[in-house]
């Protein structure tokens, strides 16, 4: 296995917002905004979607279940561009919460009105996953692979 050299620096952009719907919602305007100025829209639409959604599922969970009184959740984007495969566009949510670390439901409700991010996360994602950061706060990740023209 080689390792893949990245070309340049990662175009990324990162925000602090607050651990409310409003939040939530501004972080979506704002992901659909960078990846739009990225040319994602144009250029890979399917993944394009897929990543707000997996950016809105992120925020709610960060707003839902990482929610501390008074302390927000930070929000980065990254697009790393590599010699031989292509980008990577890696999304991360941060939230105040280390003791309840996201996992995949081992069955899913038929009717339930909740517990299906992580499952559209998962199958959105080429590879996802949590960083503890210890002493109080942790960082839920999810990375899409993107073709570029005229990479094999």
């Amino acid at each position: 296995m080689t390792t893949e050299i990245p070309l340049g620096k990662p175009r990324s952009s990162t925000t602090s917002l607050p651990a409310t719907p409003k939040g939530a919602a501004i972080c979506r305007r704002l992901a659909r905004r960078q990846l739009t100025d990225w040319e994602l829209d144009s250029t890979h639409t399917e993944r394009f979607h897929g990543a707000l959604l997996i950016v809105t599922e992120l925020a709610a969970n960060a707003i839902t279940h990482g929610r501390v009184p008074g302390r927000g959740f930070d929000f980065h984007l990254s697009l790393t561009t590599f010699v031989r495969r292509g980008a990577t566009l890696r999304i991360e949510i941060s939230d105040p919460r280390c003791d309840r670390l996201p996992a995949l439901p081992v069955k899913l409700r038929p009717n339930s009105q909740s517990g299906r991010g992580l499952t559209l996360i998962d199958a959105l994602s080429d590879r996802w996953g949590t960083i503890p950061r210890f002493p109080d706060s942790k960082t839920v990740w999810s990375e899409l692979d993107l073709t570029l023209p005229g990479a094999p």
